[in-house]
């Protein structure tokens, strides 16, 4: 019989997505019992919950929700929604119920009657939507950078971009803004005890989106940390030998035509940190102070000198 080899950079890369999973449910138990819905799949088993009295856990809605989605990806889409897929809402879907304190054997946790969570309920009711949503975006953006996803929105998105041409994103912020909008209204039709109105619970859960899309965002892209610049100069020799020198980075020439005068020239090249623009500014301007600089904003960086992200 052949063994199955797993590689550790695979190993790693489902451990990272269990804690995402972790994680990113820690957030969604929070919001629960505050009405503030995540969208997707997570917002929608939500609803439900509230629906069926919380007599059904809301992991266990969420894990349901995803399984015909999961069908679905696999038919119109192949594999393109596989193993990781089902191992991220599969194992979202436990944590959120071992948050909640609805896993077997282990109903003694539940977040929602901590000191903490209780203390902010009372007291600083924005800021738990930011901690939570921050706790979900960060989950999430760590399942997303290590290829991993939770299902839910993701996939009619996908299938949406397949059959009608329409963007990924554009369909996740209209799937999540349909499924905010009626759990929202579900609640006020079930004459729950909501902390504010129904406009201002549908605003939370838009805040809570946006900032958990900016975490997610950051977590995968990065925070700026480096700055690319391309010079374009007649001294490009002068100004390589100086970022050498006096910055100890490297720097590539690539052969340019100018346009408007139709002359040859070099345009260097250069990573640098952020700190050290000021320097390479000073560079270029004492040794041709008609050179044209420009810079931009580096999330990623592979090569010595740099240390690479996660």
């Amino acid at each position: 019989m052949k063994k199955i080899k797993i590689s550790k950079n695979t190993l790693k890369e489902y451990t990272i997505i269990t804690i995402g999973s972790a994680i990113m449910s820690l957030g969604i138990a929070m919001l629960v019992d505050v009405f503030i819905v995540p969208g997707g799949a997570s917002g929608l088993s939500m609803a439900l919950y509230y629906i069926f009295d919380g007599k059904i856990s809301i992991g266990l809605l969420k894990w349901t929700i995803n399984i015909p989605l999961f069908i679905w990806g696999l038919i119109v889409l192949g594999n393109q929604f596989g193993w990781r897929t089902f191992y991220g809402f599969t194992f979202s879907a436990i944590f959120l119920d071992i948050f909640r304190g609805s896993f077997p054997g282990l109903r003694f946790i539940r977040i929602q009657d901590t000191e903490f969570v209780k203390e902010l309920v009372a007291n600083d009711f924005i800021f738990l939507i930011l901690v939570a949503s921050m706790l979900l975006g960060i989950g999430l953006g760590l399942i997303f950078k290590f290829k991993g996803t939770t299902g839910g929105s993701d996939i009619p998105a996908a299938i949406f971009q397949k059959k009608y041409g329409i963007m990924p994103g554009k369909a996740i912020i209209y799937i999540d803004f349909f499924v905010i909008i009626t759990a929202c209204i579900i609640f006020y039709l079930k004459g729950l005890p909501l902390p504010s109105s129904v406009v201002t619970l549908i605003l939370y859960a838009l805040l809570s989106l946006f900032v958990s899309s900016y975490i997610v965002d950051v977590i995968i892209a990065g925070v700026d940390y480096a700055r690319q610049a391309l010079i374009i100069t007649d001294r490009s020799n002068e100004i390589a030998d100086a970022i050498f020198k006096e910055l100890s980075r490297g720097a590539t020439a690539i052969k340019a035509r100018g346009a408007y005068r139709n002359i040859d020239k070099e345009i260097i090249l250069t990573v640098v940190s952020i700190k050290e623009i000021p320097r390479l500014n000073d560079i270029v301007k004492k040794t041709d102070p008609n050179a044209f600089m420009i810079t931009n904003n580096i999330h990623e960086v592979m090569g010595e000198g740099f240390r690479r992200r996660i």
